[in-house]
């Protein structure tokens, strides 16, 4: 049995994919909304500069066979996706949304500090990164309803990176 889920091994996998800088645009991402359509993401999606956390949570659960959300695109269309669980049920891969300054922001859950997750996500910095994200800021923890949770919480030390204040 795999130690992961397999939609967080398709986010691990993409781990430094970045935006391209000015007005060019990373083929890659543009590829992920060009196969997932505007049926997936609710939008005809033209650049790699709209926010893309929601594309790319979309592009790794899709990989693993599962359906996004409606308008996955927007990072709140993931606080009703799959099923809730709670905080000290997660485990890795599960869906974390959470607010920021002028919108949301959805993220895979790799592990935990005392004020934080650890989340693996896109638009993190303007690439897929791995981030420190304020557990007060998380409004949804979910998990896909057809898939079984593999593993736990996982306790993580602070490595001394500070929190990710807006992921835009």
């Amino acid at each position: 049995m795999a130690k992961e889920p397999a939609w967080l091994m398709a986010a691990r996998a993409k781990l430094g994919t970045r935006e391209a800088p000015g007005a060019a645009n990373n083929p890659t991402i543009m590829g992920w909304a060009k196969r997932l359509g505007t049926r997936v993401l609710g939008m005809v999606y033209n650049a790699d500069s709209v926010p893309w956390c929601g594309l790319f949570v979309a592009q790794c659960v899709s990989e693993a066979g599962l359906i996004p959300p409606p308008i996955a695109v927007r990072a709140k269309a993931w606080a009703s996706w799959g099923v809730p669980i709670n905080a000290d049920s997660l485990a890795p891969g599960a869906v974390l949304v959470f607010e920021r300054p002028g919108g949301g922001h959805v993220g895979f859950y790799v592990g935990e500090r005392a004020d934080a997750y650890r989340v693996l996500g896109g638009n993190q910095g303007d690439a897929v990164t791995l981030a420190w994200i304020g557990k007060d800021r998380c409004v949804a923890r979910r998990w896909p309803a057809s898939r079984p949770r593999v593993g736990g919480r996982v306790e993580l030390a602070s490595n001394g990176e500070p929190l990710s204040r807006d992921e835009a």
